[in-house]
């Protein structure tokens, strides 16, 4: 015989559904050397190349003493909210044109040191890309750093192409992802990377990454050599003949 089995009801209980936690995500490292593709937009992709040793070390030995004594040094103070403070770091250009970041304008310098002259062109031979600029730039000790920012100016062009080749003491070069525009400028849940820059690391930045990302090289907390960075760039000169 068949037995009804006894009917039971369901309760049905609302839940307020949990709010979704939003995490800071950790920085990646890159450290080998490659060709990374950091992202995809409608500005382009973002890309940049590691090369580890570029310059084997006991070369790079004596041109980081060389570009330490020979190039002239200077140190360029900032105005903001009409309080005036000196750059972190020393800088020097090199190239046909002026260049204008962060409101003050480096003048021409055509007279290129013979040994930039021979970096430049190896860097060019390796990359294919033709350069006509370069600013340098000295990191003298732990202390000395460069802010968030892009290499985006006007001067730059679109999608500019930016070689850096490092010598001296090993420095962390961080980069993060612009955010949406739904964040509002909050840079808290952002992708991140960190990029150990050693003594002869040659680095290209490509495509969109100037358009895209930010990048900086942050104070440290730990006693740190001099380092000296070189930053190979095409220059191109502003439209209406002003440089602002």
């Amino acid at each position: 015989m068949r037995k009804d089995l006894p009917h039971t009801q369901k309760q049905f209980v609302f839940e307020k559904p949990s709010e979704v936690e939003r995490r800071v995500p950790e920085a990646g490292v890159i450290d080998k050397p490659g060709v990374y593709e950091l992202s995809k937009a409608p500005t382009g992709v973002s890309r940049i190349h590691l090369i580890p040793g570029f310059i084997d070390s006991e070369q790079a030995d004596w041109m980081f003493e060389q570009l330490l004594q020979d190039i002239p040094w200077g140190q360029r103070t900032h105005i903001r909210q009409e309080v005036s403070f000196e750059e972190p770091r020393l800088t020097s250009w090199y190239g046909e044109l002026p260049y204008t970041y962060s409101r003050i304008t480096m003048q021409p310098n055509p007279n290129w040191h013979p040994l930039l002259t021979m970096l430049k062109e190896r860097i060019e031979e390796f990359t294919g890309y033709t350069f006509n600029s370069l600013l340098c730039n000295l990191y003298r000790n732990e202390k000395d750093s460069v802010d968030w920012h892009s290499d985006d100016e006007p001067s730059l062009g679109k999608n500019p192409i930016i070689a850096s080749l490092s010598f001296g003491a090993t420095r962390t070069f961080e980069m993060r992802k612009k955010p949406s525009p739904e964040e509002n400028g909050d840079y808290t849940y952002v992708e991140r990377l960190k990029i150990p820059l050693d003594h002869g690391t040659l680095l290209l930045m490509e495509g969109a990454t100037q358009e895209d990302w930010q990048h900086r090289v942050p104070k440290e907390y730990h006693s740190r050599d001099a380092r000296i960075n070189l930053t190979f760039r095409i220059i191109y000169p502003e439209p209406d003949g002003v440089w602002k």
